[in-house]
């Protein structure tokens, strides 16, 4: 279910930088797809939470600083498949990811001894990276909603 809501989380984003607020996003469009209203709610309130806690999701990198590409070993490459390592990137220019976590994310990949990874499978490892979090600081905070539960 995580990876899902990482999807809607993607397009929100997406949806932002065309300057839209995110009461103006279609939800529609993500029924249409499949998603639950719960995945739906989920994502919403991940990213109130991230703006609350001043996260600036869309702010913009400055262009005058250099910045630097990961490049994947033999050995990686080898696991990770372009289309995969493309998602992780993807990740990275919208923010949802900083250069420490795309090494986080390849560092359990390699330790995890799997044969090839695919984007399902990146999907997996970055929902437990972005949704893995520390809440004593958010005494009554949630991420995951109840079945029932919306957010107004």
């Amino acid at each position: 279910m995580q990876e899902r809501i990482v999807e809607i989380i993607v397009y929100l984003i997406h949806e932002m930088q065309t300057d839209k607020r995110l009461g103006e996003v279609d939800l529609r469009a993500l029924s249409e797809r499949g998603y639950t209203q719960n995945e739906i709610s989920t994502a919403f309130s991940w990213l109130f939470d991230k703006i609350h806690l001043g996260d600036n999701i869309l702010a913009q990198e400055n262009r005058s600083h250099v910045h630097s590409h990961r490049v994947l070993h033999d050995s990686e490459r080898s696991v990770i498949t372009s289309e995969a390592y493309g998602y992780l990137l993807e990740l990275r220019e919208l923010r949802l990811l900083d250069d420490m976590d795309i090494e986080l994310a390849i560092d359990r990949i390699m330790m995890a001894g799997f044969g090839s990874v695919g984007i399902n499978e990146m999907k997996s490892v970055i929902a437990s990276i972005i949704f893995d979090y520390d809440d004593s600081n958010r005494i009554g905070s949630r991420l995951m909603l109840n079945s029932k539960d919306t957010i107004h």
